[in-house]
């Protein structure tokens, strides 16, 4: 089995390995960020893959990498910057489920008070009553959607792209020179 065919492959072009890194960043070397337009290739490119399998970056140079240990350099940056991306998708994850839980304690305590003055009004009120009775029942059910919407639909696109980050931050990292 080729050493390839175990990674999915993420391949990035760069003239020299300071394109890579968020140039207004004075950070050391190993504990700059990434350039913004660098990181979106390389999740874009991620996020085409399986978050199962492991990701490789193969960093093509059109000039030589100006110091001996680059690609250990490299590859100890690029695992810090995602990382720190991990641990930020965690703790957004983290406060979005938390939202999502107060959310639903007010939304479930106000349908629950809808309900119950909706079934208050006198029967004999017509079809005013009717209308007010139904009017509260719906509008309880609406004070719902904000968490059913963390719950259902929000939660899984941030923790797929925790996945990604994790990922990205265990990648063995490639220079080759051009």
């Amino acid at each position: 089995m080729p050493v390839e065919s175990k990674y999915q492959l993420i391949e990035v072009k760069v003239q020299t390995l300071q394109q890579i890194f968020n140039s207004m960043d004075p950070s050391p070397f190993h504990e700059r960020d990434l350039d913004r337009e660098a990181e979106e290739f390389i999740v874009s490119w991620a996020q085409e893959h399986s978050s199962r399998l492991p990701y490789k970056l193969i960093v093509h140079l059109g000039q030589s990498a100006d110091r001996p240990n680059a690609e250990q350099v490299l590859s100890e940056s690029i695992r810090n910057y995602f990382a720190y991306r991990s641990e930020m998708n965690r703790r957004k994850l983290k406060q979005l489920l938390h939202y999502g839980w107060i959310s639903l304690i007010i939304a479930t305590l106000f349908l629950g008070l809808c309900v119950t003055i909706a079934t208050s009004f006198d029967p004999e009120l017509g079809v005013l009553g009717r209308i007010l009775q139904e009017g509260l029942i719906i509008l309880g059910w609406v004070a719902m959607w904000r968490p059913l919407d963390v719950y259902l639909y929000r939660w899984w696109p941030v923790h797929r792209l925790g996945r990604i980050y994790r990922g990205l931050s265990r990648m063995p990292v490639e220079i080759k020179t051009t």
